[in-house]
């Protein structure tokens, strides 16, 4: 036997990842069609309001079966926009998840809407429907939903309880392009539902959000904010506001309209491969003792990211440990990409009351003492690994042997460690 080969390379032993991450990893997937696409747009001449951008939103609409797609751009616009247009007021509240990128939250706050934040439930890490249920007052007007890393969350909960007491449900779909609950797809599922384009997501435009909701005056809404291009279009008397719009410009580059449109053509194809690659992959780490959160049968769910819960009472390895070991194999591997928003300084500090500008009337929010327990403990047992949307050149089953030589030496590397404390 191999000694040297078999011991985990943080004990001295050959690293188990020697293959190019280039080829499994590389993202976005770029080629000559999206150069193709851009350059059209380019020689058409028009790159302010080309019509590619209402190819793009008919492309969202008939992908989310929705008669309403107004592109923006970036996903935070979009998010904002759909903030204003359910008619949230100065001192109204809004249950968030702290378990996201910030732009799921933080834009209420121009518009003076007040997040509330409720706990992660630990099956699927979405917005936990018991918490945000005890957290309803008379002043709560809406639910952001997030299906955080393209994994769907609890939405019979989520409707049932935004139906018995008459909330809005604000659907973060920006991880989720291809994900089906109950055979609908994500995008269709809140009273507005919002996707980003960004370079990383899973149908990237470079830079881009989508807004989509089934009804009109919500769409109105959303153009008279940022798109002075279009009110002329409405079919209401807020065409009157053509020559002013409402003050902001949110419209997408048809630039950036272009790749979009192509790589929402793709998106089928490019979630199959990362598909097959991580299922694979969280088959074999399941067997090791690890969570990888594979979705209950009535849920497709892709990867955005590729996230899994380690489970410290199998092994007696700290988080920060293990990671350690992983890197030293040749893997990738890192703690979740989002800090949890309700323990950041914009919060904490007080900084939101720069933008969160209330009157006497409202009091204003403190959140230095805000504690989210379960989810504070949940994010601590959390692990990211490669998405890997690209072919697999051998590179799986390299991750696979990493973990299982660190596995099976984990108490040697945990006594290692203590040793040299």
């Amino acid at each position: 036997m191999n000694t040297s080969k078999n011991l985990p390379a943080i004990l001295g032993g050959t690293p188990a990842v020697t293959l190019s991450h280039e080829i499994s990893n590389k993202w976005p997937d770029l080629t000559s069609e999206d150069e193709a696409i851009v350059l059209k747009v380019m020689r058409d001449g028009n790159i302010s309001t080309h019509n590619i951008i209402r190819e793009l939103e008919k492309g969202y609409a008939d992908f989310t079966g929705r008669p309403y797609a107004l592109a923006h751009n970036n996903g935070t616009s979009a998010l904002l926009a759909a903030f204003y247009s359910i008619g949230l007021e100065p001192g109204d509240e809004v249950l968030v998840p702290s378990a996201t990128f910030w732009a799921s939250v933080l834009p209420m706050m121009w518009i003076g809407a007040i997040p509330v934040f409720c706990e992660s439930e630990s099956e699927r890490m979405g917005i936990d429907p018991v918490d945000l249920e005890r957290k309803i007052t008379e002043k709560m007007k809406a639910i952001v939903v997030v299906h955080l890393w393209g994994l769907p969350s609890k939405m019979t909960e989520i409707f049932d309880i935004a139906k018995r007491y008459n909330l809005k449900i604000i659907e973060d779909a920006s991880h989720a392009h291809g994900a089906f609950w109950r055979r609908r797809p994500c995008g269709s599922l809140g009273d507005i539902s919002v996707f980003s384009l960004q370079g990383d997501k899973l149908a990237p435009a470079g830079e881009g959000g989508m807004f989509l909701c089934n009804d009109y005056k919500y769409y109105e809404k959303a153009i008279c904010l940022g798109d002075i291009t279009r009110i002329i279009e409405l079919e209401t008397p807020q065409r009157r506001f053509a020559a002013t719009s409402f003050g902001i410009k949110t419209r997408i580059a048809p630039l950036s309209a272009a790749i979009g449109c192509n790589q929402l053509k793709k998106l089928k194809e490019h979630n199959a491969i990362r598909n097959k690659n991580l299922i694979y992959l969280s088959s074999k780490l399941e067997k090791l003792g690890f969570d990888t959160f594979l979705a209950p049968s009535h849920i497709e769910r892709v990867y955005f990211e590729y996230l899994i819960r380690y489970r410290g009472n199998k092994v007696p390895l700290p988080i920060k440990l293990l990671i350690q070991a992983l890197l030293k194999e040749g893997c990738r591997a890192s703690a979740p990409r989002y800090p949890l928003l309700h323990e950041q300084p914009f919060f904490r500090e007080g900084a939101f009351k720069n933008i969160l500008r209330l009157s006497s009337e409202y009091p204003c929010p403190d959140y230095a003492n805000c504690i989210l327990p379960n989810t504070e403990a949940n994010n601590q047992t959390l692990l990211k690994l490669p998405s890997f949307p690209g072919a697999d050149n051998g590179i799986l089953d390299q991750y696979v042997y990493a973990f299982e030589k660190i596995m099976n030496y984990a108490d040697k590397i945990a006594k290692m460690n203590n040793e040299n404390d």
